[in-house]
C-alpha cells in the first residue's frame, strides 16, 4: 500500500508525496494581483515539504470575486504575479497548482473579518452579481443575484477557458475547477439554488450541464500532460439538495471529459449548516466512495490534522492525496514534521537547512 510519503504520478506530473496544501482564500490581493503575501504564503508551504501547493480560488472574472481582496486571472496583467509564486513553489520541489473559480451569488462580499463578510452595495465598492436563479444565498449574503441568460453562461465559460490559458502561461502545473461551497458551478448543480426551467435546470442531467461543459472546455485548453482536478461539495447536507449519489454520477461524467482527480469537500451552498457532522475526517467517506465507484483518484479534505490520520487515509485507499488547510496555516512545515513523526527521513526532498534541524 502506498503511504503518505510515497510519490504520486498523474499524467506527466509526479508529486513527491501525497501531502497537499488546500486552496485557501487569503483576501489579500488588490485588483486581483498576486503579491508578496501570496508568494510567502504559498512558498513557505513548498519549503515546508508539501508535494502539492494549490493557490487560492482565483476569479475568472472581476465580478466572480468573493471579495475585493480575491486574486484574479481575468487579465494578462495578472499573469506575472502568479508566475512569480508558481516559480518559487516549483523551485522548492512542490507541484504548483491553482484553483479557478467564480463566486456567483456569493460574490461582492466584504472580507470575512469586515462586518461579518456581508454583501457590499455598489456604493461601497461592490458590484452586480449573477447566478443560475435569482435566489439570494441568505444570511449576511442577502443580495438577490440576476438570473443568468444563455449568453451569460457562454461568457463565463469562455472566461474559465481564457483563465486556463493564462494559468498555463504562469507556470501552473495542476489546475483545479472550483465546483463547491455554494459558488457558481455548485449553485448550478444543487436544486436548492437552481430553479431554472431551461436546459440548465430541472433534471440532474440539466443541472450538471454547466459544470460538465465548463470542465470539458477547460480540459481542452489545458495540456494533455498536466493534471486537471475538480472540487465538489459532495453533499449539501440538506434534504432536497445535492447528494453524494449525485456526486458519484457527476464524477463519472467529469472523468469522461478528462478530469484526473475529484477533490471531495461538502456543504456551504446555504447558510444552514446545523446538519454537518463536523469531526476529524468527516468528509473522507466521500473521497473513498467516489474513488471506489468511479475509479478516479480523489483528494480527502476536512479536519485532517494528525500525521497518522493522514497516512491511514492513503494506506487504507480512501483517497490518493490529503489536502490540508488549517493545519498548514498553523504549521507551514507540517509535511516535514509529519515525516519525522512517522519515522521517515525528509532529507531527500527537504532543503538542506531545514533538513539539518529536523535530524
Amino acid at each position: 500500500m502506498a503511504g503518505l510519503f510515497e510519490p504520486l504520478k498523474l499524467r506527466g506530473v509526479t508529486l513527491r508525496n501525497r501531502v497537499g496544501v488546500s486552496p485557501m482564500c487569503q483576501y489579500s490581493a488588490e485588483d486581483g494581483q498576486f503579491n508578496d503575501w501570496h508568494l510567502v504564503h504559498l512558498g513557505s508551504r513548498a519549503v515546508g515539504g508539501a508535494g502539492l501547493v494549490i493557490a487560492e480560488a482565483t476569479a475568472v472574472e472581476a465580478r466572480g470575486r468573493i471579495s475585493p481582496g480575491d486574486t484574479g486571472l481575468w487579465s494578462d496583467d495578472q499573469i506575472d504575479g502568479l508566475a512569480r509564486a508558481m516559480r518559487f513553489v516549483k523551485e522548492h520541489g512542490a507541484v504548483p497548482g491553482l484553483q479557478l473559480a467564480h463566486a456567483g451569488r456569493k460574490a461582492s462580499a466584504a472580507r470575512p473579518w469586515e462586518d461579518k463578510g456581508r454583501h457590499l452595495a455598489n456604493s461601497e465598492g461592490g458590484w452586480d452579481i449573477l447566478a443560475p436563479s435569482a435566489i439570494p444565498f441568505g444570511g449576511n449574503l442577502d443580495r438577490t443575484p440576476r438570473e443568468m441568460t444563455r449568453d451569460d453562461i457562454a461568457v463565463v465559460r469562455r472566461a474559465f477557458v481564457a483563465a486556463t490559458r493564462r494559468a498555463l502561461e504562469a507556470g501552473v502545473e495542476w489546475l483545479e475547477f472550483h465546483s463547491a461551497h455554494g459558488y457558481l458551478s455548485h449553485s448550478f448543480l444543487s436544486p436548492l439554488s437552481n430553479r431554472r426551467t431551461d436546459e440548465y435546470g430541472g433534471s440532474l442531467e440539466n443541472r450538471m450541464r454547466f459544470t460538465i461543459e465548463t470542465a470539458a472546455a477547460m480540459r481542452e485548453a489545458w495540456p494533455e500532460r498536466l493534471p486537471f482536478s475538480v472540487r465538489l461539495s459532495c453533499t449539501d447536507w440538506l434534504d432536497g439538495g445535492w447528494t453524494i449519489d449525485d456526486s458519484v454520477a457527476l464524477s463519472r461524467r467529469l472523468k469522461e471529459v478528462g478530469a484526473d482527480l475529484i477533490d471531495c469537500s461538502s456543504g456551504f451552498n446555504t447558510p444552514e449548516i446545523r446538519q454537518i457532522p463536523f469531526a476529524p475526517g468527516f468528509q473522507v467517506p466521500f473521497a473513498q466512495r467516489i474513488r471506489a465507484e468511479v475509479g478516479i483518484p480523489t483528494a480527502a479534505v476536512g479536519m485532517i490534522t494528525e500525521p497518522e490520520q493522514a497516512d491511514a487515509i492513503i494506506r487504507n485507499e480512501q483517497a490518493d492525496v490529503v489536502l490540508l488547510a488549517r493545519a498548514m496555516l498553523q504549521d507551514p512545515y507540517w509535511a516535514a514534521h509529519a515525516a519525522k513523526s512517522l519515522g521517515l527521513s525528509a532529507k531527500a526532498w527537504m532543503p538542506v537547512a531545514t533538513g539539518f534541524w529536523l535530524k
